[in-house]
């Protein structure tokens, strides 16, 4: 019954089509799901998770989450003290890329902090750490966090694939039944596709992060690697990347370095959930998440 559940013969078609199958068998004792939300940005962000994460992640049994949180404070970067109210939120693991350590005081805070991970191909003095293992049902799971090459010139940083490669001997040579998971912070869509390829088989999800905007090319290879260019964002629907668009026309017509303002239109939480078989090392589903829901726009304190 089990075998004609899990179709895994069929190339890159795990979609929503699929997802009554993926329920299914998602109630068995050995399906693992894993929520994967997209750019938290703001405070609509945090506002969006407070008004939705919960029922999410019981509508869809989650057993793990995952959250891009580098934007989380004021849009640009994450501090301290927001990282520990990710975690309050019901976040279990946070990652981020080139805006990590926009915040300084992140750079202390995330040498004591297990729970966020800063891409694994900065250099080897960079404060952090770039993958992590957590024991999910009865198999150990390797979160790993690289950002890409392309499109990122002010950093000199280790070739990504390179880098995913060393790491995945090093889960070899220690636990050759460890299952990897690759969260891929890159700006271009080759780039990312093509880590697709290179891990397929190797890893149990490439999820695609940074553009902000949820794409529709979720699907299961043959070789059981799940996969999906970018999940998008937490916070407004309605918006620039999350941000106010009469600022966003504005800056790109004129060229001038004005701040981004926060917007509040439409609140959303972007996303995707992939079922991993622990007992075979693979995916079995992954589906993408658009949930609109209410982010109330707080009242400006009088001056």
């Amino acid at each position: 019954m089990f075998a004609d559940m899990c179709k895994y013969a069929e190339p890159c078609k795990t979609h929503v089509r699929r997802l009554p199958i993926a329920r299914i068998i998602g109630i068995l004792s050995f399906m693992v799901r894993i929520l994967f939300l997209g750019e938290i940005t703001g405070r609509p962000g945090i506002a969006a998770l407070k008004s939705g994460l919960q029922d999410i992640k019981t509508e869809y049994s989650i057993d793990y989450t995952v959250a891009n949180g580098e934007g989380m404070t004021n849009g640009f970067g994450i501090g301290k003290a927001h990282a520990l109210q990710l975690g309050k939120l019901g976040v279990d693991l946070i990652t981020g890329g080139e805006k990590m350590f926009y915040k300084l005081d992140m750079v202390e805070f995330i040498q004591k902090a297990g729970f966020i991970l800063r891409p694994a191909n900065y250099p080897p003095l960079c404060p952090g750490h770039g993958y992590r293992h957590v024991t999910l049902g009865g198999r150990k799971f390797a979160f790993i966090n690289i950002q890409g090459n392309s499109n990122f010139p002010r950093q000199n940083i280790q070739n990504a694939f390179f880098s995913a490669d060393s790491i995945l001997k090093k889960l070899r040579e220690s636990d050759s039944s460890e299952i990897p998971i690759l969260i891929f912070h890159a700006a271009t869509t080759a780039e990312k596709k093509t880590m697709k390829f290179y891990l397929d088989g190797r890893a149990a999800a490439v999820i695609g992060t940074h553009t902000k905007v949820l794409t529709a090319d979720e699907c299961v290879s043959e070789k059981g690697t799940a996969y999906i260019t970018d999940i998008g964002r937490v916070g407004s629907f309605l918006s620039a990347g999350g941000f106010d668009p009469e600022t966003e026309i504005t800056k790109l017509r004129s060229q001038l370095p004005l701040r981004s303002r926060e917007c509040w239109n439409d609140g959303v939480i972007e996303g995707a959930v992939v079922t991993i078989d622990e007992e075979a090392g693979r995916a079995a589903s992954i589906e993408r998440i658009l949930k609109h829901v209410s982010i109330p726009k707080p009242e400006e304190k009088a001056e």
